[in-house]
């Protein structure tokens, strides 16, 4: 049986049957803060689809972008007086250090916009000269009246894109639009904000274009998987869809995936709010691969509220997991529990949309069968295979605090 898996396209629960390599692009962070606990639990799903799908003999190949260029890491820059290109260079590094400590697989490349330029540039010269693009007052932007399809990502009517593209730097209220639906290609550069030269005049990308560039580069027209936050769905997204299926005439993805959003004790977890919750201070206080458990225990499409114990949680299955991987190793050991139904358990709610909590449950119970004893000897060896496939590693003796 097919992995099933949630698609938002299509708003249901869908066999995934992509080919033998399978070409998937996830949206990657703006490298202008550290990362915090919604970074990690979008990755984390994608980490595991990843580990399963090569556990069935399939190869992925992982692209995750870097924004670092766009609305937000400028003003950022600019607040703290440093270069836009050092700043992100500097969140790069910590990103990096914290998604190899939660034990993420690495992307097999990670291209950056500002790198992505001269694509970015032949793109909107081909939408302007196939008629999708106009320019106005030093930009250029997209007409959505001339993609019909705009809006069947998210499914949302009129009204409520214009008052989403408001509260997300859509500028549905900026008068050079013909549309106030139409968005960004191409803007004019402030004075003290970097520029290109461009047919169409200086100026840097638009948010959108800049994805469908760095995929078309590393993919190709079509994408067996496209992901990110739920918060991409629109307007990136859907923009993303517009552009690139208006350029090459193909899908841009065959499934889309999205991870729902984090809050943190009762309230949504932003940076407008100052209520990050950063990873690499949790890795002070705690080992990463509670804090994997702990996030692994919500369903990837299921929002849930981040609470201080939810960490405690993470670090008692820790514990569990740890003391029955490690009764093989003593010579007491007499056995455990039989294996084989609680790996069935773990990969069929792999298989059923990504339920990695019920996986976890499956390996807990293992955990406790090994614990009160049995007649195999096998049972801890195969939970520590099995725990590895939700990206837990028990064969490492660190302290678990």
């Amino acid at each position: 049986m097919p992995i099933r898996l949630y698609d938002t396209a299509r708003q249901e629960i869908v066999p995934f049957e992509p080919p033998g390599l399978v070409r998937m692009y996830v949206c990657g962070i703006t490298p202008y803060d550290s990362t915090h606990l919604g970074h990690a639990a979008t990755y984390l799903a994608y980490d595991v689809l990843i580990r399963r799908l090569e556990e069935l003999g399939h190869e992925v190949a992982l692209v995750r972008n870097v924004t670092d260029v766009d609305d937000s890491i400028l003003p950022k820059a600019r607040q703290l007086g440093v270069n836009y290109l050092d700043l992100a260079d500097a969140e790069m590094a910590r990103f990096r250090s914290d998604m190899e400590a939660l034990g993420m697989r690495p992307p097999i490349a990670e291209p950056r916009a500002t790198e992505a330029v001269p694509q970015i540039i032949d793109l909107v010269s081909r939408l302007l000269a196939a008629g999708h693009a106009y320019r106005a007052n030093g930009s250029v932007y997209f007409e959505v009246s001339t993609f019909p399809a705009y809006g069947s990502l998210s499914r949302l009517g009129r009204e409520e894109m214009l008052r989403i593209a408001a509260e997300r730097g859509g500028r549905p209220d900026d008068p050079a639009k013909r549309d106030p639906l139409d968005f960004t290609l191409w803007q004019r550069s402030a004075d003290d904000e970097p520029a290109w030269d461009a047919p169409f005049g200086p100026g840097r990308p638009g948010w959108h274009i800049e994805c469908s560039a760095m995929v078309l580069a590393a993919h190709g027209p079509t994408l067996d998987l496209h992901g990110g936050g739920t918060d991409l769905i629109f307007p990136h997204h859907e923009s993303e869809i517009a552009q690139s299926t208006s350029i090459t005439g193909e899908p841009l993805a065959r499934h889309w995936m999205h991870s729902a959003m984090v809050a943190y004790d009762g309230e949504k977890m932003s940076k407008s709010l100052g209520n990050l919750v950063f990873v690499s201070d949790l890795l002070k206080v705690a080992d990463p691969r509670a804090i994997r458990l702990a996030l692994l225990r919500h369903h990837y499409r299921a929002g849930f509220e981040w609470f201080d114990t939810d960490l405690d949680e993470g670090r008692a299955l820790l514990r569990r997991l740890l003391a029955a991987g490690d009764c093989g190793s003593h010579p007491g050991f007499s056995g455990g529990a039989d294996p084989g139904p609680f790996a069935e358990r773990v990969r069929a709610a792999l298989d059923d949309d990504l339920d990695v909590p019920r996986a976890l449950d499956a390996l807990d119970d293992l955990a406790s069968a090994i614990l009160s004893g049995g007649d195999h000897r096998e049972a801890p060896a195969a939970l520590v295979e099995l725990a590895r496939l939700v990206g837990v590693d028990l064969a490492v003796r660190a302290p678990t605090g």
